[in-house]
C-alpha cells in the first residue's frame, strides 16, 4: 500500500510541477535572449545523452572499430549530413549499428 501512496504522491508532484509551468507560459512574456538561448538546450541535452553512450558504452572511453556503437553513430552522423531526412538516418545508424555489432565477434 505504502508503494503505491509512493508512485500516485510522485506522479502528482509531477504533474502539478509541469502543468504549473504549461498554465503560466501564456501569461509570461520572455525576453528574446532568453528565448535563442533556451534554443540550445535540446541539443545540449541530446548531447549529453548519446557521447557517452558511444564513446564510453563499457563504462571507460572507447574509441576504436571494435566499438559499434561509435560505428553507427558516425554513420547516422554521415547519412544525415547526406540525405538532412530525420527517419533515414535513425533507421541507417541503427541498421549499420546493428550490423556492425553482428559481424563482430563478442
Amino acid at each position: 500500500m505504502n508503494e503505491w501512496l509512493l508512485i500516485g504522491g510522485m506522479a502528482l508532484i509531477t504533474f502539478l510541477i509541469r502543468y504549473s509551468l504549461i498554465a503560466v507560459s501564456g501569461r509570461l512574456q520572455l525576453s528574446p535572449t532568453l528565448l535563442q538561448a533556451l534554443r540550445f538546450v535540446p541539443p545540449a541535452v541530446l548531447t549529453a545523452i548519446i557521447v557517452p553512450a558511444v564513446f564510453m558504452p563499457t563504462g571507460t572511453i572507447w574509441v576504436g572499430w571494435h566499438n559499434a556503437r561509435l560505428v553507427g553513430a558516425i554513420a547516422a552522423l554521415m547519412i544525415g549530413f547526406w540525405r538532412q531526412n530525420l527517419l533515414l538516418t535513425i533507421v541507417g545508424g541503427m541498421g549499420v549499428f546493428l550490423l556492425w555489432q553482428w559481424l563482430l565477434p563478442a
